[in-house]
């Protein structure tokens, strides 16, 4: 009886109820890892003096490899094999960064100037940060409905 107070849901085989709350973390933890990777390609791609497009590549190949890493390393750590935590990481994080990426880059594509600003003018920040913040809005909706849906982070939670 303790048992299923503390973890409802579980003993059905069913995915307990996503919450607001449950998806906002999930869309955080996204986001960090997100931001992460694409600040630190776009900040390699800049310096390099590349171009649009092979910066953009960079940034958003590293924003995934973070954002997969964060939950690699947080499943790894609660005793899951390397193996089992890949395809962990996979299943929980794919479509949220996926849809992360996608409207972040379109709102900074889409903001006048932002993809030939430089990392020391304002428009490049407040198009990447405006970014992120439209991303957070519109994938936390996406992350509420997975969960709910016993995909996504909820994958992850049943290894906490």
């Amino acid at each position: 009886m303790d048992h299923a107070m503390h973890h409802p849901g579980h003993h059905s085989g069913t995915a307990p109820g996503a919450t607001w709350s449950m998806a906002e973390r999930a869309t955080l933890h996204c986001l960090l890892g997100c931001a992460l990777g694409e600040i630190l390609g776009m900040v390699i791609g800049t310096s390099l003096m590349w171009g649009n497009v092979p910066t953009m590549v960079l940034a958003i190949s590293l924003a995934f490899v973070f954002g997969y890493s964060f939950t690699l390393f947080a499943v790894v750590r609660a005793g899951v094999s390397l193996r089992a935590a890949v395809k962990i990481a996979l299943a929980a994080d794919t479509v949220s960064i996926a849809v992360m990426e996608l409207v972040d880059n379109a709102i900074i594509a889409l903001t006048p100037g932002a993809m030939d600003a430089q990392l020391s003018e304002g428009l490049f920040w407040y198009a990447l940060l405006g970014g992120f913040a439209v991303a957070f809005l519109i994938t936390t909706p996406v992350n509420k409905w997975m969960i709910g849906r016993g995909k996504g982070h909820a994958v992850v939670h049943a290894h906490h």
